[in-house]
Order: C-alpha cells, then structure tokens, then sequence
C-alpha cells in the first residue's frame, strides 16, 4: 500500500502539534517550521496531482481494512487539484502572516496547519461520516483563527460564525445518521449503490438526508438565502486569515460535486436530477446578491468578501448546466477565483495599514506610501476578478458560456456579462477613491515588507499563470469532470482494492 495518500493529512497534524509543543522557543521557530511544512506540502501536492492524472482512482485503507468497511482515502484528480489550490494558497498567507501578523503567543501558525489538517482530510476522504469529522477539525481552527488580532468586531462576528455552523453541523450529522439508518454504511461509493437498490419506500428518507446535506453545504459555500453570515466574518478577519478564508466556501461547493455525483448520481434514486432544477434560481439570486453587495460596499474588505459570493454564484450555474464540460470550466474558475481574492484580501489588510483612521473605507484619505505597486496590483486582481481578457477570469468564464446549450445561454450569458459590467464599474470606484482621490499627507505609517509583496504578487501569478497554461490546465481539468461524471469509476476502484497480506513467515 502507498502509503503517500496519508501525508496530506498527517503532515499538517504533526506541524500543528510540534508548533504547540516548541512554542517556548519563539516565533522565529515556529516562523521556519510553519514555512517549511507549507512549502512540503505543496511539493507533496504537486507530486499527488501527478499520480491522479495518471488513471484510476487511488485508494488507502487505514488499518488495512477492505472497503466499505473501515477508513478510506481516496485520491482522484478533484481532489488532487484540491489539495494543490489549498497547499499554494496557505503557503502565500503564511509567507503574508510573518511580516507581523503572527505575534509571538498567538498560535496563527498551528492553527493554520489544524485548518490545513480539516480541509485536506475533507478533499481526501471517501467516508461521509469522516467528511462530517473534518468539517468539524477545520470549523474549530477557524472559530479561533477568525478571532486572530482581537477586538470587538471579530468577536461580534465570530459569535455569529460559530453559532451559525454550530447548527450546520448539528444538521450534517443529524443527515449522515437518517443516511446511515436507511443504507447501513458510511462510504460514500457503497451508499451510492445502495441507493440505487432501495425499495422505493424507503427513498423519501434518503431524499430528506440529501436535502438537510444541500441545506449545509449551501450554508458553508455561502449561497442565497444564506449567504448572510460572510460578508461581516470575512471583513472582520485579519488579512491572513481572510485570504485562507477564500478557500472555505469552494469547500462548500466541492461537498456539493462529491456527494451528489457520489452517492446521489445517476444511480442514486434520482434525488441529483430532482435537485438540479433549482440550482439555477438558487446560483443566479447568489450572483446578484453578490453584484449588489459589491455595489453598496463601503469597505474594501466587505466589497471583496461580495466578490467571494460571486464566485460561488459562478461556480453554482456551472454545477447547473451539468455536463463535463461546465464543471470543467467552473473547476477552472474555481483555483482562479480562490486565488485571486485572496490576493484582494492581502492588499486590502496593506492599503488598511497606510491610510490610518480611513483604513479601508472607500472614502476620500490621505497618499498611500507605496501607491504605485499597490495600485498596478490593484489594477491587475481587478481585472482578473471581473474577467477581462486575457486573465483567467475571462478563460473561465469564455468556458462556461461555451458549455451552455442554446436554452441556458439566455440565461447564463446574460447574468455573467451583467454581473461582470456592474462589478468593474463597483471595483473602478473603489480604485479611483483609494489610490487617486487622495487629500493631506501620508499617514506616516511604514512601507509594506518586500515579503507582503512577495505573498501577493505570488496569488496574483498563480492566476495570471493559469491563464498563460490555460490549455493543459483545461485539459486536466476535463479530466477531473470527466472522472466526476464516471462515477462508476470511483466504484470499480473500491470494489477491486485488495488489502495488502502480508507474507507468510
């Protein structure tokens, strides 16, 4: 058994631990350990995309067990491509947080890797119960890593946060129990095919459990009506924190692509296809939502947790057109969105430290002290967000319009080209207010680090690069839609996984 498969999750949990237990040696310590498990992790995830594009699903049995039974990792090229976006993106925020973000007993840098340990244990595993355990690891880092910096603001919107998910979890388990009751298994690929056995009786329960895991994932990704609880979490997070932040809702979004092409696909008693027909009114409120927020934000920060919802609207009229080709063009769209407000979140903490008492409100203030490079970095994540040519905003969204039929496309067309007019028009006035409309002199407050600059010009290139390799990056991501729409696949890859025995003495 290769035992790489576990590494994603195992790396994150020993740094987290070691940097509890070393604490006592100072930040520089847990600055160098932090920073050089990031940088692990991405090599491990580069090496583990690789391994997925090569076929077959891949699976790891924890304690040898044969599927279904016992604990089960599977990597496919979703996942794969998951854990790349995640490793690459908390290693910017990392590379962010030690200009000063990460005072010395605050414990930003295990908290990250405990966030990284829920989020990389959600994208591997194949087990729903597991899904729900880490959810549940990665939501409580993320209680404590939103109150990060402290004040009042946080701890409003924390209390929110946490009381919010709190009754989402209750509701996820309250559904993998109903789920569990009706199949008698937890691995998703078995509880597919037995599904797909069940009286039909018994299908109404299994419908209610797949609604009440819609309701959750819907209220982790951030989509109308519940959508209510970002804006204000997100504005109030540190930059570091926000900018992991950006990866939470795509969470949300791949629970979504997983348990419902898993275990309510085709073969899953219809509930997917009874599903679909609302994913268009629920993406298209989400969208413009988002595009009115963006409009009536008076914050940078709050106008850019707006943009995070928009992409979530985005990514839900991909997963509505339902073919290989749509998911392959919103998984595109989702490592460009995650990255590049991400990078809005890093610049909106700088420019909110050069303007004093202005902070980020969009209103007239003293020179920023390096308005130049924040202002072309501005300039460039703006144009990316709202897809103009020839970001990768523009390539995802091309891609998209492209895999709608003639009957979606007077929908589909409408809302992306709208949604993109109205924010570039919101994203022009904040950059005109910010970097041009200036009174007075500069604060006096100090230049940014090299190394800010390095974490945010780094998010800013990954995107533009996956413009630049836009076609082998569609073309690997046709693969993962593809492999997501065989569902069967994934199933032929538990049912012909042998445990490994061990030679006879």
């Amino acid at each position: 058994m290769n035992h790489l498969l576990i590494f994603p999750i195992l790396l994150p949990l020993f740094t987290g631990l070691l940097l509890l237990f070393c604490a006592k040696f100072g930040l520089p310590w847990a600055r160098i350990i932090s920073l050089g498990s990031a940088t692990l992790l991405v090599a491990l995830s580069l090496v583990l995309l690789q391994r997925a594009g090569a076929g077959m699903p891949e699976l790891y049995a924890l304690g040898n067990w044969q599927p279904p039974f016992g604990i089960v990792l599977v990597l496919d090229r979703l996942a794969a491509l998951m854990l790349v976006m995640t490793a690459l993106l908390t290693l910017f925020s990392l590379i962010y947080a030690v200009c000063g973000s990460d005072g010395p007993g605050d414990s930003l840098h295990p908290l990250v890797h405990f966030l990284l340990l829920g989020l990389n244990g959600a994208f591997l595993t194949g087990d729903i119960f597991n899904l729900f355990v880490f959810f549940e690891v990665l939501l409580l880092a993320s209680y404590a890593l939103l109150l990060h910096g402290g004040g009042p603001e946080r701890a409003r919107a924390g209390l929110h946060y946490v009381i919010l998910n709190l009754a989402g979890s209750a509701l996820f388990l309250i559904s993998v129990a109903l789920l569990y009751g009706v199949t008698g298994t937890l691995n998703m690929a078995d509880m597919g095919q037995r599904i797909a056995a069940l009286n039909p009786a018994d299908l109404p329960l299994v419908h209610t459990g797949g609604l009440l895991l819609f309701l959750v994932f819907g209220l982790k990704a951030a989509i109308a009506p519940l959508y209510f609880w970002l804006p204000s979490t997100y504005a109030a997070a540190s930059g570091p924190v926000a900018a992991l932040f950006a990866v939470m809702t795509k969470l949300g979004v791949y629970a979504m692509v997983r348990i419902y092409s898993q275990v309510f696909g085709p073969i899953g008693g219809g509930f997917a296809e009874f599903l679909l027909p609302w994913l268009w009114p629920l993406a298209l409120a989400t969208l413009a939502i988002g595009v009115v927020g963006t409009l009536a934000a008076r914050q940078l920060r709050q106008q850019i947790a707006y943009l995070v919802i928009i992409s979530v609207g985005t990514l839900l009229l991909g997963l509505a057109l339902n073919s290989v080709a749509a998911l392959s063009a919103a998984l595109y769209y989702l490592l460009h969105s995650t990255w590049i407000c991400a990078a809005l979140f890093l610049l909106a903490d700088v420019v909110r430290g050069q303007r004093g008492a202005a902070a980020d409100s969009i209103v007239q203030g003293p020179p920023l002290a390096q308005t130049g490079v924040l202002g072309l970095m501005f300039f460039i994540a703006a144009l990316s967000v709202v897809g103009l040519p020839p970001s990768s905003g523009f390539i995802g969204k091309v891609s998209l319009m492209q895999a709608a039929s003639t009957t979606q496309a007077m929908w589909l067309w409408p809302a992306l080209l709208l949604s993109g007019l109205l924010t570039i028009t919101a994203l022009s006035r904040s950059g005109s207010t910010l970097f041009w409309r200036t009174d007075g002199e500069t604060t006096g407050a100090g230049r940014a680090s090299p190394l800010a600059f390095l974490a945010i010009g780094g998010l800013i290139s990954l995107s533009l690069g996956i413009s630049l390799l836009g076609q082998p990056v569609l073309v690997y991501t046709q693969a993962a839609a593809g492999q997501i729409f065989d569902s069967q696949s994934y199933v032929r890859a538990l049912l012909e996984f042998q445990p490994v025995r061990e030679a006879a003495p």
